[in-house]
């Protein structure tokens, strides 16, 4: 009899020894410094403010390059910089719709991204993601037959990343886009 009590102690007395031993390194921590707080404050200032500071320098990018081009654009609450140089007559884009375009996607420095005359023509549905918030919120913008040229800033395009594989890192892109079909 005294084998099977020792046989359910044992394994009891083996777990509050190793829960003993898990918890015995923190004792001996102190509590962290009452500034460790103001610390992070100081480093999240710090990042908002280098954010502010390269948000400042892609719009004066995005500015000289309109400037440059004599371009009378729109700026609008995000960001997104658009003028619509052809009138078409046909159904205004609306969210939950199927666009289809005609496309450049260009950077600042005239590099040539994509195209649909090489990679077809793009087929998205409006406000379900899948492309840039900076063109969705150009297309609606639009009627079919419209012809329009977007600049999206890289928060509206593809951000810190880039889409890996010909637009970069923080890059500004210039869209010309024709609303070609709602559906």
């Amino acid at each position: 009899m005294p084998c099977k009590i020792e046989r359910m102690i044992f394994p009891m007395v083996i777990s509050v020894l190793l829960v003993f031993l898990f918890l015995l390194p923190s004792c001996g921590q102190e509590p962290a410094p009452a500034n460790a707080t103001h610390n992070f404050n100081m480093m999240d200032d710090t990042l908002l403010n280098y954010n502010k500071g390269v948000m400042l320098t892609e719009d004066r990018e995005i500015e000289d390059f309109i400037f440059r081009y004599h371009w009378k654009m729109t700026k609008s609450p995000t960001g997104l910089r658009y003028f619509i140089y052809t009138r078409g007559s046909g159904k205004k884009a609306e969210k939950g719709e199927r666009a289809t375009l005609q496309f450049t996607v260009r950077l600042l420095n005239g590099n040539l991204c994509y195209s649909s005359v090489v990679d077809g023509k793009k087929t998205f549905k409006i406000g379900y993601g899948g492309v840039e918030s900076g063109l969705e919120e150009g297309i609606l913008l639009l009627k079919v037959g419209d012809k329009a040229k977007f600049i999206l800033p890289s928060h509206l395009a593809f951000g810190l990343l880039g889409d890996q594989n010909k637009i970069p890192q923080n890059a500004s892109l210039v869209y010309d886009v024709e609303l070609v079909e709602i559906k």
